[in-house]
């Protein structure tokens, strides 16, 4: 169901070179509602373009992360043309995250299910509270979850993907870290502190290095061996023709801390 509230996203800026959208519809359980993903899609097209932002969080309102699609939206509208439209539009959305210049970090502070463990799955990193849990559950209610299977398949080990696929279990914070869904799990009072000091780590080395190497990581995720390595060292001598490689080694050489160019 809908919130009254049309803000779906919150935009925040809680350190310098990053930004952090908030999911804002904890009355549904920040559910990926048509509006929600619209709110989204706007959000992160925007983020892009911006030089100064260097790092994403993306974290939610609420006890959920997300509960995934909007069920009862689903259920308003019982069309095969409906369903083919959301799910694309999901999936839309979700390969934003990945083709965005910027690194993209879950800050998970409740449940993520469904197309909201894929929403984690699809960042580029995830840090969660212990008290969250996570599971793809559609197959409680005879829909396998197959978008959000493309997600899990790439980040955690297949057979413990489709261990959660096939039984709709879930899985607490720690289990999520031990099969490679998130990064790591800390206490509740310290999770925004923590996003905060890995986000600080990111902003601190060369937007170009960390940029270009984002694009890269994916890219040569989905070739074969031979395709990949030829394309990493095409982009290594790439960044090594920037001003910041180039200071970076120098300084190495000369046993100082780096001058980078885009520090402000």
């Amino acid at each position: 169901m809908e919130s009254n509230n049309p803000q779906y996203v919150l935009v925040e800026y809680p350190a310098k070179g990053v930004v952090r959208f908030v999911l804002n519809n904890a009355s549904s359980f920040n559910a990926l509602s048509t509006s929600m993903l619209h709110a989204l899609e706007k959000a992160f097209s925007q983020v892009a373009e911006d030089e100064n932002c260097r790092v994403v969080v993306l974290s939610a309102k609420g006890k959920a992360f997300s509960a995934g699609h909007d069920l009862r939206e689903m259920r308003e509208h019982p069309q095969h043309d409906f369903y083919t439209d959301l799910f694309q539009h999901c999936s839309r959305m979700m390969l934003q995250i990945q083709h965005l210049p910027q690194p993209v970090i879950a800050q998970v502070q409740g449940l993520a299910t469904a197309a909201g463990c894929q929403l984690v799955s699809m960042c580029d990193l995830a840090i969660a509270s212990k008290h969250a849990t996570f599971a793809v559950s559609g197959i409680n209610y005879g829909l396998f979850c197959a978008t959000p299977s493309v997600g899990l398949g790439r980040s955690m080990h297949r057979k413990q993907a489709m261990e959660m696929l096939l039984t709709g279990d879930f899985i607490d914070a720690q289990t999520a870290v031990d099969r490679g869904l998130i990064n790591q799990c800390v206490d509740e009072e310290s999770l925004e502190d923590t996003v905060l000091k890995i986000c600080q780590k990111i902003t601190a080395k060369p937007a170009t290095a960390v940029r270009m190497g984002k694009t890269l990581f994916y890219k040569q995720m989905e070739m074969g061996i031979a395709a990949a390595y030829q394309l990493a060292g095409q982009t290594m001598a790439c960044n090594m023709m920037d001003e910041s490689a180039q200071e970076g080694f120098q300084a190495f050489l000369d046993k100082r801390k780096p001058q980078w160019q885009d520090e402000n």
